[in-house]
Order: structure tokens, then sequence, then C-alpha cells
């Protein structure tokens, strides 16, 4: 069995996409401006999965550790309607997502990169990381990404569940 296989089986039945933040959507560095704003860079690749994956009806939601006006904007430009931010406990967080919309954990992927993500990667049915991740997370992964966080990894996740799904890519082209 490939691991390709794999991958796409586990990707079948997926309803929501739940991200982290920093090192997932961003590279994970955070530019601090003297007076004390910090500056985020996403990429739109990522963006515009996110945009396909909610046309195509799948859930897209955002638990990060941190708060971030920067990421919050983001998230609402994006049409993100689950975003949970300054979250110290990621999987109660988690249990309160799936509990509000009747999502099962199977029927959930999930992408992170550093240990407080471990706790839902181990709960859901497809966990992936960048390349960037933390060891333990690399090693928990179903799937490791090519690309980096905020350099499109998690465009390549939202493609697969796409590819996986059999889902109609022509409302996606305009």
């Amino acid at each position: 069995m490939t691991t390709t296989f794999i991958t796409e089986h586990r990707l079948k039945n997926i309803k929501m996409l739940i991200l982290d933040i920093d090192g997932v959507l961003t590279d994970g560095r955070i530019y601090l401006l003297p007076d004390g704003n910090e500056v985020k860079v996403f990429n739109t690749l990522d963006g515009h999965g996110i945009k396909m994956l909610q046309r195509a009806g799948v859930e897209v939601a955002v638990i990060s550790g941190r708060s971030s006006p920067a990421a919050e904007h983001r998230m609402q430009q994006l049409g993100v309607q689950h975003y949970y931010s300054g979250v110290t406990n990621k999987i109660a967080a988690f249990k309160e997502l799936l509990k509000k919309t009747h999502i099962t954990a199977e029927e959930c992927a999930y992408v992170g990169d550093d240990l407080p993500d471990l706790p839902i990667m181990n709960e859901v049915g497809f966990c992936a990381a960048p390349p960037n991740a933390c060891e333990a997370v690399l090693h928990s992964a179903h799937f490791i990404t090519r690309k980096g966080g905020g350099e499109g990894a998690v465009r390549e996740i939202c493609d697969f569940i796409i590819a996986a799904q059999n889902m109609d890519t022509e409302p996606f082209l305009a």
C-alpha cells in the first residue's frame, strides 16, 4: 500500500480542516515593529486553497495558541468562521469545536507544527505537518508537506482533500 493511497483514503471523508497559524499559515517568524505591533506574512496560495474548500462545503477552522490582530484580520478576510486564538488548551478548543459543528474527530484534518498541536493530531482522521515542524510532530504526522509553513503547505493539503473527494474544480477557476 502506498503512502499516496493511505493519504487519499484518510482524506475521503474529511468535513473540516483545522489549522494552526504560526508555523503553518505563516513561516513561524514574528516581525515586531518599533511600536510593538507585529506583522505576519500569509501566502495567497494557502488563502485560495481555504476558499476552494469552503466553496466545496468543507469547514475550515483555526486553533492558535497566540492572539494576533493580523491573524484575526486575515481569517476574517478568508471567511473562517471557527477561529480560536490565544488558546492555552488546544484539545479543549477542539472538543468545543466538534460539539459546535457536530463533526466527528475522524472527519477532521489538522495541520500543526509544534508540541501543543500533538493532542489534536492524535485525535483526527488525518494530520499533516510542514517540514519545518518540530521532530515529535513530524513523527506523528500522517503526511509531511513538500512546502514549508507559510509557503503553500496549507494549499497542498487543500488540493489533496479536493482530489481525494473528487470535487469539481471548475468553479475554482474563476
